[in-house]
C-alpha cells in the first residue's frame, strides 16, 4: 500500500532525551503492525532506524530516520530523532516535515532537560507525551503525572492509565472500563477530564454534554479533539512500554484515530520572496494544484549520493516529474522517487499531498529548498526555523597536505546534514575551526570525518570569537595621498561612527552631499569601510553593533581611484573607532547544569571560578537542582570533564549562546596588548 489520500497519512517526529526509548519503540511499532517480523534491539545494533556504524557502535541515534508503517488503513510516517543534546539540530530539523511532535519520556527518569527543549520546539506544532518503559520499577505514577502537568500544563491529560503493575493500559477514551485497576487516577476520572477539555472548544457539544447529560461518542468529539490539539488546548499523554509491547497496539489506534491528519495539523507558513518585501502565499493540500515540496533533510549516501528527503505540501509527484529548485531555472527530473524506511529506499509511484518522500543524485538539493513544478512557485520559502547556535570550537589540522581539499568537502557534506554546525576560516592562525554545540557533538563530527572521508586530523583549541565595539560616537577624517611621478592618489573620507545596542550589528549610512567623493567612488569606500570592521582597530576582532555614517569627502580629477577611496575608508574607520572608547567583547555562554542536590554548592563554587554568574535555580525533580548560570566562554574550557568528576557522571547540561559583554580590563588589555606586537598574538584565551 502506498497512501492515495492526504486523509490517510499521520506524520510524527519521536522526540525527546537521550535514553527514553524511542528506537526502541520504533521497533516496537513496526513489529506490532506486522511491517517487521523481529524486533531489533539497540544493543545488538540492529534497530531500522539506528543503521549507520558509527550509530551501532554509541549506541545513540545520530540522524534523524524515516520508516513507516500501515495500520486499520493509516499510513503513518515516523521519524526517529537524536535525543543528545548536542545532536538538538538533527532533531529539531524534522519539525517542518511533521504534523504532530510526540514527545518521549522515560518514565523512570522522568521530565529531563531534552524533555523541556523538545516540548518547547513543538510548540507550533499538535503535541503529545508517550510516556515509555512503564514496567520499570518502583515508577511513582502519579508523581510522574503531577511533574508533567507542572512542567508543562493541565492540558496534558492521558487518554491511557497504566495497569498497576505495568504490564498492560486501560483505554480511557475509546471505550472506557471504569472497573480497570490502574496505577493512578482512574479511568471515570480520567475520561471525564478529556471530554472537558475538549468539548469546551465547542459550545453546541457542551451544551448536549452539560445540560442534557448525554454522553458523547468518540466520533463526536473528533472535530474538537483535533482542534484543541492545534490550539494546544490538549496535550494527549499515553502510556506504553515498548520492551514488553504494553500499550504498543493502543499507541497505534491512537495515532490512526487521533493524531491529525495533514489537513487537520496547523499549516505551515509559506513566504514569497525575501526579507520585509516577503509576503505570505497559501499552499494547499489539493493534488490537481501545482506541485510544491520542502526538503527538511539532506543525507550524503556513499552509494546513493546526496539523498534530500520532502514533504509535499500541494500538488502530487510522481517519477518523471520535472520540479524547480527555489528560483532555479533549470528544473531536475524525478528519475527515482523513493520511500524511506531506515536505510532501505523503496521506489513509489505516486506521492500525494502530506506526504514524505525522497530523491537521490540531485547535487544542487539544499536543506530548506522549496521544490516546485511551476515558476509560478519561484521565490517560495519557508518561515526560517529557529536552532541552537554553535558555541563550542575546535581547529582542524590535516596531517597530510593533500587532503585540505578533502576536509573542505567533507565540511560542506556535514553543513548540509546538520544546522547546528558552523565552519569558519581562523585568519590569525590560518586554520580551519568548527563550532558545535558541546564537545560530544564535536567528537561525533570528528568521527564522522574519519569514517566517511578516512580523514586523519590533528586538533586546537581554537582562539575565542571575541568582538570589539564602541562606546560614544566619534569622528574622523583621513586622506591618503601618494605622489610618485605620473598619476599619483588620492581620496579623502570623513566619518562618523555611533554605537547601536548590543546585537544589532553593522549599519552603513551615507551623508555625503555635493558629490565631495562621487558616487561611483562610494563602493570603495564602503570596501575600505568592512575591511577595517573585519580587521578591528583595538585588538583584531571584528567590530558589531556600530553605525558608520560616511559624512564627507574629497577627491582629485585625475589622482583619484578605487584604491585611494578603499585605503581613506578603512584608515578613517580606523581612526574613529579608536576615538569611541573602544572596548573588547567576550561571547557568553548560558548554561543549564542538572545535579543532585548535595552537589549544588560544589558545582556552585565551580562555575563561580570559571568567572559564571548564577541567573536562576529551579527543582526539575526531587533530589535534583537546575543551575542557570551565564558563563564566559573563555570560562568554560575542560569544564564538561570537571563537571563529570565532580558529579562521577550523573548530571547533565545543555549551553546556549548567551551574547556578547565587555569582557574585563584586564583581559581587554591583553588582547590590546597582542595586537600591538607585545605578545604571542594566537589570540588563545
Amino acid at each position: 500500500m502506498t497512501p492515495s489520500s492526504v486523509h490517510d497519512i499521520r506524520n510524527l517526529a519521536l522526540l525527546g532525551h537521550a535514553g527514553s526509548g524511542k528506537t526502541t519503540l520504533v521497533e516496537a511499532l513496526l513489529l506490532a503492525s506486522g511491517a517487521l517480523g523481529a524486533a531489533g534491539s539497540v544493543e545488538r545494533g540492529d534497530t531500522v532506524s539506528d543503521f549507520d556504524p558509527q550509530e551501532k557502535a554509541m549506541g545513540h541515534s545520530l540522524h534523524a530516520a524515516l520508516v513507516h508503517l500501515e495500520w486499520a488503513g493509516h499510513w503513518i510516517n515516523l521519524l526517529d530523532t537524536p535525543g543528545l543534546p548536542d545532536l538538538a539540530g538533527r532533531a529539531l530539523l524534522t519539525l517542518p516535515a511533521v504534523d504532530t511532535a510526540a514527545v518521549v519520556i522515560n518514565a523512570a527518569a522522568g521530565v529531563e532537560s531534552g524533555t523541556r527543549r523538545m516540548m518547547a520546539a513543538g510548540r507550533d506544532k499538535c503535541r503529545m507525551i508517550i510516556v515509555n518503559r512503564i514496567d520499570a520499577p518502583g515508577i511513582d505514577f502519579g508523581a510522574l503525572m503531577d511533574d508533567i502537568v507542572a512542567s508543562f500544563g493541565r492540558e496534558c491529560l492521558p487518554l491511557n492509565l497504566p495497569a498497576s503493575d505495568g504490564s498492560q493500559v486501560i483505554d480511557c477514551f475509546f471505550a472506557p472500563d471504569e472497573s480497570a485497576a490502574t496505577a493512578f487516577s482512574g479511568v471515570r476520572t480520567a475520561h471525564d477530564a478529556i471530554v472537558d477539555q475538549v468539548v469546551e472548544l465547542d459550545e453546541a457539544l457542551m451544551a448536549q454534554y452539560l445540560e442534557q447529560g448525554e454522553s458523547l461518542a468518540p466520533e463526536q468529539l473528533h472535530a474538537p479533539f483535533e482542534q484543541a490539539l492545534r490550539e494546544g488546548h490538549l496535550i494527549p499523554v499515553c502510556f506504553v512500554s515498548a520492551r514488553s509491547g504494553a500499550g504498543v497496539r493502543e499507541l497505534l489506534d491512537i495515532l490512526g484515530k487521533l493524531a491529525p491528519d495533514p489537513t487537520e495539523a496547523n499549516p505551515p507558513q509559506f513566504l514569497k520572496g525575501e526579507g520585509s518585501a516577503a509576503e505570505a502565499v497559501e499552499v494547499m493540500l489539493d493534488a490537481e494544484r501545482h506541485a510544491v515540496a520542502h526538503v527538511f533533510q539532506i543525507a550524503n549516501d556513499p552509494y546513493r549520493g546526496k539523498l534530500g528527503l520532502f514533504r509535499i505540501h500541494q500538488g502530487q509527484v510522481t517519477p518523471n516529474s520535472q520540479l524547480f529548485i527555489g528560483d532555479g531555472r533549470k528544473p531536475f527530473k524525478v528519475a527515482h522517487l523513493l520511500r524511506m524506511h531506515g536505510r532501505n529506499a523503496i521506489e513509489t509511484t505516486l506521492a500525494v499531498p502530506g506526504d514524505l518522500c525522497a530523491v537521490a543524485r540531485v547535487d544542487e538539493l539544499q536543506r530548506d529548498a522549496v521544490l516546485h513544478d511551476s515558476h509560478d512557485e519561484d521565490y517560495y520559502h519557508l518561515a526560517p526555523a529557529t536552532y541552537p547556535q554553535p558555541v563550542f570550537g575546535l581547529a582542524l589540522m590535516t596531517r597530510k597536505p593533500a587532503d585540505e581539499q578533502k576536509l573542505s568537502e567533507a565540511l560542506t557534506r556535514l553543513l548540509e546534514e546538520d544546522p547546528c554546525l558552523e565552519v569558519s576560516f581562523d585568519p590569525r592562525n590560518r586554520r580551519t575551526v568548527v563550532r558545535g554545540l558541546g564537545e560530544q557533538h564535536l567528537k561525533i563530527v570528528l568521527d564522522e570525518l574519519s569514517a566517511r572521508w578516512n580523514l586523519q586530523l590533528d586538533t586546537a583549541t581554537p582562539s575565542i570569537p571575541y568582538r570589539e565595539t564602541i562606546a560614544i560616537t566619534a569622528e574622523a577624517r583621513y586622506r591618503h595621498k601618494k605622489q610618485s611621478g605620473g598619476a599619483g592618489q588620492f581620496g579623502e573620507v570623513a566619518l562618523r561612527v555611533e554605537p547601536l545596542a548590543r546585537g544589532s550589528g553593522i549599519e552603513l549610512a551615507d551623508e555625503v552631499k555635493g558629490g565631495t567623493i562621487p558616487t561611483n567612488f562610494m563602493p570603495a569606500v564602503e570596501k575600505g569601510v568592512r575591511q577595517a570592521l573585519e580587521e578591528g582597530a583595538l585588538a583584531g576582532f571584528p567590530i558589531q553593533d556600530i553605525r558608520v555614517v560616511i559624512t564627507d569627502g574629497k577627491h582629485h580629477a585625475v589622482d583619484s581611484n578605487e584604491v585611494s577611496f578603499v585605503t581613506a575608508g578603512r584608515h578613517a574607520l580606523i581612526e574613529a573607532v579608536l576615538a569611541a572608547r573602544p572596548l573588547v567583547l567576550e561571547p557568553l555562554l548560558d548554561i543549564q547544569v542538572k545535579v543532585a542536590d548535595a552537589l549544588f554548592g560544589e558545582v556552585s563554587a565551580e562555575l563561580a571560578s570559571r568567572r559564571g554568574r548564577l541567573t536562576a535555580t529551579d527543582s526539575p525533580a526531587a533530589g535534583w537542582t537546575l543551575i542557570s548560570a551565564r558563563v564566559p566562554m573563555a570560562g568554560l574550557d575542560g569544564f564538561e570533564g570537571r563537571l563529570k568528576a565532580i558529579c562521577a557522571g550523573e548530571s547533565e547540561f545543555v549551553l546556549e549562546a548567551g551574547g556578547h559583554e565587555p569582557a574585563p580590563q584586564d583581559v581587554q588589555s591583553e588582547l590590546a596588548r597582542q595586537h600591538t606586537g607585545g605578545g604571542n598574538g594566537n589570540g588563545a584565551h
